[in-house]
């Protein structure tokens, strides 16, 4: 597998036929017949374009030779037949290109959608800490680039490449039998000639192409950053700050891009040079040859028009090869995305975790983010099931890795986590989640309709379902009081609504999942006091008849809790209910004379 930092390595190049051979099951999908005779079709009616195309230049030297004839005049009609011949070929050739457009149309749609459904699938898959390293822009623009590729190379390989390449060897055979082999070694070594400047030249540019790729990434992701801290950048009054960052990014991509669209003139007049000599040329021969009396004036429209059909697809060859390479690149790109490694994994033949009685364990778990920086020393506890029991501790201590590696974002480095006697790690991650809730300190909301948040908890969740989690978390007085009730839309992350009203969103789609175990994530430590009782008192009726953990900062809010575990610097230093670590007078009596100062002061402050 490639490193987390093979998506963003300046120096990453595709690997040819392998990117190409990556992407050609979804071309040539083994189980749909029905796209595979559409590509049958496609390339019949490519072969019959480019056949039609070929003829051309016969019905066009036969009907200047007819008028060129001295002394002789024949039937009009013969004429006209070859000039109605040549206009009529022209036509088909259209029809059968447009004709191949219309049935390749779905493969190239069924095969860009089929590979971005996988890439979108692979990232869901990915780890927690490759999202946490990975700038959203930057990973989005690669998908889209990636994506993007697909149709462009679809259309440059089969539509352009392979028909000019059958053209070429079609008129090599007619320009041997009609001028021998001279001419066809003129125009073999003017296309090798002209295939070559256009590879040295592209590949050059290709260096300020990947340049511009990294550029574009980079303003991007500097611009959805920005926008995604909307609040923070007013807060601080940065908007010049963030102006300035974005303008550096711009202003780099566009000197790149002036760059290389200059290098576009060299390339483009070095293949004029080529092609202009070899027409010359070969018109030029074929005037001496009428002077000798052994060729005839439609010989130089035979050779001028079988040149101009040759070269007019050529004179896109540098296009075709730029685009082909940098749509390998872009692919390259994705597929080394999607080759990340998927760092928590279900083991094969994994069964589904089933919870009679939701008991949670921790058996000398040992954890860190970093190989060199470990979070949980050996960290052992149980929460029986049905009860609730809190977590606190400094800031640090391992509070929330506790419910990371819960919900098997991460494993341990050792020791094992248990639910009803089942270690975590031997289950589907599936099914270990479907027996989870929680409630976050920041509950981030989809940018849809609350309704939709709130059947977010559990697919296919009615609307009997939603109404009564809303019911239950206490939202109806603000939905009753919205025009559009459940219809009202949240905003971006949930933005629209205020920090207690999202709160209860996110519990309310707790309750329509309904799960038996309940992770409350200092849920409340972002509200107010008032809204944080409002809302405290909603997750104690939301936790009855479960069992619950409350990872929680102010100490105030878990004082009833049936345990209440205190950690510190990943270990377990008290354990005991809340008057029993007054009475010890430990770090939590410590913890709590603290917070009940800070909280006087504040008071008297108000007053």
């Amino acid at each position: 597998m490639p490193p987390d930092n093979a998506v963003n390595d300046p120096n990453a190049r595709h690997d040819g036929w392998r990117t190409v051979a990556r992407f050609l099951p979804y071309l040539w999908p083994k189980d749909n017949a029905a796209l595979r005779w559409r590509i049958s079709i496609a390339v019949v009616l490519i072969v019959m374009a480019k056949a039609t195309t070929l003829s051309l230049p016969f019905f066009y030297k036969r009907a200047v030779d007819s008028m060129s004839l001295e002394g002789q005049h024949p039937a009009l009609s013969v004429t006209l037949a070859f000039v109605l011949a040549y206009a009529l070929g022209r036509l088909t050739s259209v029809v059968f290109d447009q004709l191949r457009n219309i049935v390749f149309e779905r493969v190239g749609q069924e095969a860009t959608r089929h590979l971005a459904e996988d890439v979108f699938r692979r990232l869901h898959r990915l780890s927690l800490r490759f999202h946490l390293a990975r700038r959203t822009g930057e990973v989005t623009k690669v998908v889209e680039r990636g994506t993007k590729s697909i149709d462009i190379m679809l259309y440059f390989l089969l539509f352009n490449l392979a028909p000019t390449v059958i053209e070429l060897i079609a008129v090599a055979v007619i320009f041997y039998v009609h001028f021998g082999i001279g001419l066809v070694l003129a125009t073999t070594l003017a296309v090798v000639a002209y295939a070559l400047v256009t590879r040295w030249i592209t590949e050059w540019r290709a260096s300020l192409r990947e340049k511009m790729n990294r550029l574009d990434s980079t303003a991007m992701s500097r611009a959805v950053d920005s926008l995604l801290n909307y609040e923070t950048v007013k807060y601080f009054g940065a908007e010049a700050r963030e102006e300035e960052r974005y303008a550096q990014a711009t202003r780099a991509y566009a000197d790149a891009a002036v760059r290389s669209e200059n290098s576009l003139g060299l390339l483009n007049m070095s293949q004029a040079l080529i092609v202009n000599l070899l027409m010359a040329g070969a018109m030029a021969y074929t005037v001496w040859g009428w002077s000798q009396g052994k060729l005839t004036v439609g010989d130089l429209v035979f050779v001028n028009t079988y040149l101009t059909q040759l070269f007019r697809p050529l004179d896109m060859l540098g296009t075709v090869y730029r685009t082909i390479r940098q749509g390998l690149i872009d692919m390259a790109q994705m597929f080394q995305l999607m080759d990340t490694e998927v760092e928590v994994q279900d083991a094969p033949g994994a069964p589904a975790l089933v919870v009679n009685r939701p008991s949670v364990t921790f058996e000398n778990v040992v954890f860190g983010y970093e190989p060199d920086r470990t979070i949980l020393h050996g960290l052992t506890f149980e929460v029986p099931a049905g009860h609730h029991v809190a977590i606190v501790g400094p800031s640090g201590a391992g509070k929330s890795t506790i419910a990371r590696l819960l919900f098997r974002f991460y494993d341990p480095q050792s020791g094992r986590i248990l639910i009803d006697g089942q270690d975590i790690a031997t289950v589907t991650q599936a099914s270990l989640r479907a027996h989870l809730g929680i409630v976050p300190q920041d509950s981030v909301l989809f940018n849809e309709s609350i309704g939709y948040n709130i059947a977010y908890g559990r697919d296919g969740a009615s609307l009997a379902d939603v109404e009564a989690a809303a019911r239950s978390a206490a939202l109806m007085p603000l939905i009753e009081r919205l025009p559009q009730g459940f219809d009202t839309q949240v905003g971006e992350r949930g933005l629209k609504l205020s920090g207690g009203e999202k709160q209860r969103v996110a519990i309310a789609r707790t309750i329509v999942k309904d799960p038996p175990i309940l992770l409350l994530d200092e849920a409340t430590s972002a509200l107010d006091t008032r809204t944080e009782q409002d809302v405290l008192a909603t997750l104690h009726k939301v936790s009855e008849n479960r069992t619950s953990l409350s990872i929680a900062h102010r100490l105030s809010t878990v004082a009833d809790a049936d345990s209440i575990l205190v950690l510190q610097d990943g270990r377990l230093a008290e354990q005991g209910s809340h008057s029993d670590l007054l009475r010890r007078d430990g770090l939590y009596a410590a913890m709590w004379a603290r917070q009940a100062a800070e909280a006087e002061e504040m008071e008297e402050a108000a007053e």
